[in-house]
């Protein structure tokens, strides 16, 4: 690639790793949470913190020094943890050291590996699924559920939004029929386990509910308060938001102890991640059930705590708000999402991947972080602002930042 490919990568990469750095040093999340979340949420080849290993810490620091000295945007700033890494001389797979330890050009094992006994158990029988919601998530968890054999209890607000979930199901499953990656009797015992109802009152008995209507945090409020009314004692209450706050919605039941997150990541049949969000009450028993639940029905699932963003969205959003910077100041977008491609190895350009999740969304995620963090390099980019008030949300529209017409 050309110089100038190069230096895109690293405009757009070096803020965003350094930015893991950070989540790490808080002790917001492990390494290897971070790592995975950004492997299996956005399907990048490498985690941050391994990418940094690779590259070398000294080096990413010599570059991120470079560039705070040239724009003074703490952002650039090298991350403490990284100055002082580099300065006991972990400084990455070369090393033998870096954030994590490596023979022979290796990962091993060292104090930060969590132990096989540490793997997360049951701690509530799991044998029955409530799931609120009939969109594309709500469906796609249904199914998740049902397919690795477990009964569920869907809510909708009418007979059509059942209905539509069970022949999106039914088409979903006719799919991987044809593909030759089911047959039609694990098509007949999947369907078997799915019951729609339109009534609240149909998830009495679940073990563990999950929901996943709009998000609207009046609306996610009083779900959570009715659900005193209508849960037993005991069962996990999850939310799927990816951005309004668990603690809130903890607070408004009898039983804050039993809420926690669980992100799933759209659609939810392929997709491999789910953040575990807990929330300050959340119970130890809550976390390492859901934790567990998620292993059960093939996940791979990644904690944190409650705060904007979780992980993904917090080290993705702001890199693509960067990215549409860059633009303003005269790259073209095709070239930035070349470059992007072909250094990072990412599966798509920033603002690809801003068209596919829509740019109406990405304006409302960045603006939550920007609220939360204080960070003035999080402040909404001036372009993204303006292909949202001109209607031009992506994908969905036909016209994003690219032209799909």
């Amino acid at each position: 690639m050309t110089e100038t490919a190069a230096t895109i990568n690293e405009t757009l990469v070096l803020p965003y790793l350094n930015h893991a750095v950070r989540m790490y040093e808080q002790k917001y999340a492990l390494r290897g949470d971070i790592d995975a979340a950004m492997r299996f949420g956005c399907g990048y080849p490498r985690g941050p913190l391994t990418t940094l290993d690779e590259l070398g810490l000294d080096t990413v620091r010599d570059a991120l020094a470079a560039r705070y000295a040239e724009t003074g945007d703490n952002l650039h700033k090298p991350a403490d943890l990284l100055e002082s890494l580099v300065a006991e001389g972990r400084t990455g797979k070369a090393a033998g050291r870096g954030f994590y330890t490596y023979a022979d050009g290796e990962v091993v094992s060292d104090d930060e590996t969590p132990s096989a006994d540490d793997k997360p158990q049951l701690k509530h029988e799991i044998a029955k699924v409530g799931v609120v919601g009939t969109g594309t998530m709500a469906s796609g968890i249904a199914q998740v559920f049902a397919q690795s054999g477990y009964d569920v209890v869907f809510v909708g607000r009418g007979e059509d939004k059942v209905a539509g979930v069970i022949a999106g199901i039914t088409k979903g499953l006719d799919k991987l029929i044809e593909r030759g990656k089911s047959d039609e009797e694990t098509k007949a015992a999947v369907l078997g386990r799915l019951t729609g109802a339109t009534t609240r009152d149909a998830l009495a008995d679940v073990d563990i509910v999950v929901e996943a209507i709009a998000e609207d945090l009046d609306l996610k409020l009083e779900l959570f308060r009715d659900f005193d009314r209508i849960i037993k004692p005991g069962a996990i209450l999850a939310t799927t938001t990816s951005s309004l706050p668990i603690t809130q919605l903890a607070e408004a039941t009898a039983r804050p102890e039993s809420v926690i997150g669980m992100h799933f990541f759209n659609p939810a049949t392929a997709m491999k991640l789910v953040e575990v969000v807990t929330a300050p009450a959340t119970g130890a028993d809550v976390n390492e059930t859901t934790l567990a639940l998620c292993a059960k029905v093939g996940k791979v699932a990644v904690s944190c705590a409650d705060r904007s963003g979780f992980i993904v969205n917090c080290l993705l959003f702001p890199y693509l708000n960067d990215a549409c910077t860059l633009a303003e100041a005269g790259t073209e977008l095709t070239v930035i999402d070349d470059a992007i491609k072909a250094e990072a190895g990412f599966p798509m350009g920033p603002f690809q991947l801003l068209d596919v999740v829509g740019n109406d969304v990405s304006l409302a995620i960045q603006k939550e972080l920007f609220a939360e963090f204080k960070e003035p390099g999080f402040a909404p980019a001036a372009s993204l602002e303006k292909v949202v008030a001109d209607g031009h949300l992506g994908r969905k529209t036909k016209r994003g930042f690219h032209d799909y017409s």
